[in-house]
């Protein structure tokens, strides 16, 4: 008779640590990302950036605030905030820049990405 055993569920997560070459976060967004966690009373939190399939042209980015990184992620620091991609998200968002743009109108965080090779109309999806 075999024993499964689990591993220890407070384990650290298994990352890696990446840089600016996967995702660069200007100053405007730093501040934003910095002021979200601060209210969420995350301060060691990091932003994690997917690429998700949906939208308009096929893809979209999704972002959410989280306590910290997850097994096999990629851990970017920059702009004084941590960004969490997962491998296969990377594939899509290496080289973009992450800016945030307070406005009425298309306001918000916006992903600029040169892999990017249409996107549609309001900006939200894009295909590559």
């Amino acid at each position: 008779m075999s024993t499964i055993v689990n591993p220890p569920t407070n384990a650290a997560p298994n990352y890696r640590v990446g840089d600016e070459r996967l995702i660069r976060v200007t100053p405007n967004a730093a501040r934003k990302v910095s002021a979200l966690l601060a209210r969420q009373a995350r301060p060691t939190g990091v932003l994690r950036v997917a690429v998700v399939g949906g939208g308009c042209s096929g893809l979209q980015y999704k972002m959410d605030l989280q306590d910290g990184p997850a097994n096999r992620d990629i851990l970017v620091e920059t702009g004084g905030v941590r960004v969490v991609v997962d491998p296969k998200s990377a594939l899509y968002v290496t080289g973009s820049e992450l800016d945030y743009v307070e406005a009425l109108q298309d306001g918000g965080f916006k992903v600029k990405n040169p892999n990017a090779a249409t996107s549609c109309s309001c900006g939200e999806s894009f295909s590559a």
